[in-house]
Parts: structure tokens; sequence; C-alpha cells
């Protein structure tokens, strides 16, 4: 997560959305009182304690809600970015399988026994993106969501509203996979559907 009282704006760091890639860039227009919280590449934290002591920077609407003023959060632009819950799955057994190389080697396998996981269920970035983002009703909490599909051209939107000006978006901790699609058969498609239920309804997602 990213606060920015120069600009007056919250970034929320929503797991394998691209959040690194969109950090990089936000950093360079940080001043010395912004704030931020990350555990991968940097090490930063915020200093409000109950965020601190979370650690890592995927940090919930209602965890920010609850550290920062009335003021802050009723003021800044909140926003963040989701993604496709099928392509992020593909994404995330890639990534939690990188260094044994697990995924490249047997896809189909790697992704049903991450479905069937129950350790998979505790890791922060395997949580449905409403969560970070939304309360218990569906409500979205935050003033603008963009999409990973369209990652430059929503960036581009909140930098005008922000006002810095755009870059062009790099790469970031990026997962090696080919197509996400190409990875699927009927089961594993109706399993990460069951899965994310809520973010499908929720952002209108679809596999099509």
């Amino acid at each position: 997560m990213i606060i920015s009282h120069r600009h007056q704006f919250i970034f929320f760091a929503v797991p394998k959305t691209a959040t690194h890639a969109v950090r990089q860039a936000l950093r360079a227009h940080l001043g010395e009182t912004d704030e931020e919280q990350v555990q991968l590449f940097v090490q930063k934290t915020m200093p409000y304690p109950d965020i601190a002591r979370i650690r890592h920077g995927h940090i919930r609407w209602n965890e920010c809600q609850a550290a920062v003023t009335p003021l802050v959060w009723e003021t800044y632009f909140k926003f963040a970015f989701v993604r496709n819950p099928w392509e992020r799955f593909v994404s995330y057994c890639a990534f939690m399988y990188r260094q044994e190389q697990r995924f490249q080697h047997d896809p189909a396998g790697t992704m049903r026994a991450v479905l069937t996981g129950a350790e998979h269920r505790q890791r922060i970035v395997f949580q449905p993106q409403s969560d970070f983002l939304c309360d218990a009703s569906g409500a979205i909490k935050i003033d603008f969501v963009g999409r990973h599909a369209t990652l430059q051209a929503d960036y581009e939107t909140i930098c005008k509203r922000i006002g810095i000006p755009a870059a062009e978006l790099g790469l970031a901790n990026a997962s090696d996979h080919g197509p996400w699609r190409d990875y699927y058969d009927d089961d594993l498609k109706a399993g990460v559907a069951a899965l994310y239920r809520r973010d499908i309804e929720i952002f209108g997602f679809t596999f099509d």
C-alpha cells in the first residue's frame, strides 16, 4: 500500500495484479512524508502500528480505514487494480513454484494440487480480491478499480486524477507462463469459478 499526502491518494496493492509495476511508477512522485508498506524487493513499513505489524504490503480497505484519520480516508483518492480470477490463478501457480519450475513441467497437476491444498488458503496472495476492496455486502469501498487487462490505460486515468505525469509501466515480478486460457479444462475452470465466485460476481469477470 502507498499513501501519498503530497498527491492525496491511497494505492491498495491487491496481490498478483501488477502491483509492483504500479508501485515503481508511483515512487518517482512520492514526497518525503509519503508512506509505503512493502516487503518484496524493498522493505518498508508504515508508521501505523496496526498496519506495520501486518508486515506485508497487501493491506485491506478496512485495515487502512481504521489506521488513518477520517479526513484522509474520506478525501484521498483510493484506487487499486483487479485481475481476471482464472488468469490470476495461473499467475499464482506459476509464481509459487517458480524455483522448481513445477508449474512449467506439470501445469494441470500443479493447478489441481493448489485448488485442493489447504495451505494455499492461508496465503495472502491467494485471497479473493474482493476481500481487499469490498465490505461483507459486496460494496466496493474505494473510488476506482482498474483492470489488469487495461492496466496502462487505467493507470493513465489514475495519473490524470491525482495530478502526476503518466509513464509506461514496466514489468516487475512477472510469472513465467503462456496464455492463461490454454491451461484450463472444464474441471479446472469450474474449480476456480467456485473459489473466486465473489470476485467474479462483484467485478463482472468471465472466462471468455
